[in-house]
């Protein structure tokens, strides 16, 4: 979504990759969370206006045959980010897989209104910036702060000044320092462990594992998921990763989200059903975890055993709901729970009279290099380093501050790591 002069549209901007599309056209719109035979994220419409650019000017044309690329305008009310369109008569048609970035938001901010009269506006400007920003997540807490997340500091720096010279017409907010996100994860399996629902009349038994090396990988980079084939997910999981096959036909969901790197299984035998209650705790466990409210990564929760009355007026799903989240968080807890850390990649080019500079700095950010090699034709290094996103603000002025400016620096969001120490202990680095 590109924005528009007109202010609060967009540019529906992409690439037409079978037939044409035209001005008048109706159209089926499939958002990223579109599931065929289903209507949740299906909506139909016309195209408005059908537009190229050449250069710095805009062109409406009537059509554009496919392998263009094209804005379309008066969709954006119904696209947020992504989107696959097709004409109205593709009932069968299905959407093309959602991009994946390099990038991932582990820094986020909170911001607010200088004078509270002003929010509507910064809820308006929220809205649609983050909808021409595929890197950015805007979210709402609880507690009512509103949360912005990017892939770096500057980032969002740059992000909020737009938002607030742009699209809030130079009204003052306040926010944050830049804070790190963090995972929840655990180490080893938990010995099984009992809930009941606050009538007395259901219970469960349920434990918590980590997840088999690379499986979480696999599930973020979209190898497996909720929407694969049963078949293929089956022979990834068996072959791979060394899952039992009757394990597997008994994954209720992944979560976050429905398609995060975690996983509930049900091996309970009964009669009744409680996949859907089951599956609504999971997903707001696995959003937050039980040590600092972090999103859950690399868990597989198991439930052993399920006594459910038989009368369905005591197994609602305000009894179920609330037994499973206080298992799945008791499982976490004894299954010896740590807290994960973003790592950034740094990559410096650094000329060799000022290498000496970096060590310094690199040292008291808890940075670790991994590579350096000098640059052929050229008086320089490249420094490679991993470098916890926690301690990287500020890590540009820092750098450039011990090399007298000559350094080039950019920072990639890498891999997340694992905090060695425990966090329920008292005065640990976790807990910290």
């Amino acid at each position: 979504m590109i924005p528009a002069s007109d202010k609060g549209r967009f540019f529906a901007f992409g690439r037409v990759f079978s037939g044409k599309i035209s001005t008048g056209m109706k159209i089926r719109i499939m958002g990223p969370n579109y599931v065929p035979g289903q209507k949740k994220d299906l909506y139909a419409k016309s195209v408005q206006r059908t537009v190229i650019w050449m250069g710095k000017r805009q062109e409406s044309v009537a059509d554009m045959p496919c392998g263009n690329i094209v804005a379309m305008v008066g969709l954006d009310q119904v696209i947020t980010k992504t989107a696959t369109v097709t004409d109205e008569t593709e009932v069968d048609g299905h959407p093309i897989r959602t991009m994946k970035f390099s990038v991932s938001p582990v820094v986020r901010v909170a911001v607010k209104c200088k004078v509270v009269s002003d929010l509507p506006k910064l809820l308006d400007g929220l809205k649609q910036l983050s909808k021409s920003d595929p890197m950015v997540v805007w979210s709402v807490e609880e507690s009512g702060d509103h949360i912005v997340a990017g892939p770096r500091a500057r980032h969002l720096e740059i992000f909020l000044k737009k938002l607030q010279a742009d699209f809030m017409g130079g009204t003052e907010i306040l926010q944050s320092s830049p804070l790190a996100s963090f995972r929840e994860t655990v180490l080893e399996d938990s010995s099984p462990v009992m809930s009941w629902s606050s009538n007395k009349y259901n219970s469960m038994l349920m434990d918590a594992c980590p997840l088999e090396e690379g499986l979480a990988e696999a599930i973020e980079d979209g190898r497996v998921g909720p929407s694969d084939d049963l078949n293929v997910r089956s022979s990834i999981l068996f072959e791979e990763f060394g899952w039992n096959k009757n394990l597997i036909k008994k994954i209720v969901c992944f979560g976050p989200a429905t398609i995060g790197a975690n996983i509930v299984v049900d091996e309970s035998l009964r009669r009744y059903s409680i996949k859907e209650p089951l599956s609504c705790a999971f997903q707001e466990v696995s959003v937050k975890g039980a040590l600092c409210e972090e999103e859950m990564w690399g868990i597989r929760f198991r439930v052993i055993n399920a006594d459910i009355h038989q009368n369905p007026l005591y197994r609602k799903s305000s009894q179920i709901i609330p037994m499973a989240r206080e298992a799945m968080y008791a499982s976490q807890l004894n299954s010896q729970p740590r807290l994960m850390q973003p790592i950034y990649k740094v990559y410096l080019q650094v000329p060799f009279a000022t290498v000496g500079g970096i060590y310094e700095v690199l040292s008291q950010r808890q940075g670790r290099i991994i590579d350096m090699i000098p640059e052929p034709f050229s008086k320089s290094f490249k420094v490679e380093v991993w470098m916890p996103v926690a301690k990287s603000f500020g890590l540009e002025n820092a750098i450039r501050a011990a090399t007298s400016e000559y350094a080039i620096i950019q920072c990639v969001f890498d891999h997340w790591e694992v905090i060695a120490s425990d966090p329920l202990e008292l005065n640990s680095e976790a807990a910290k």
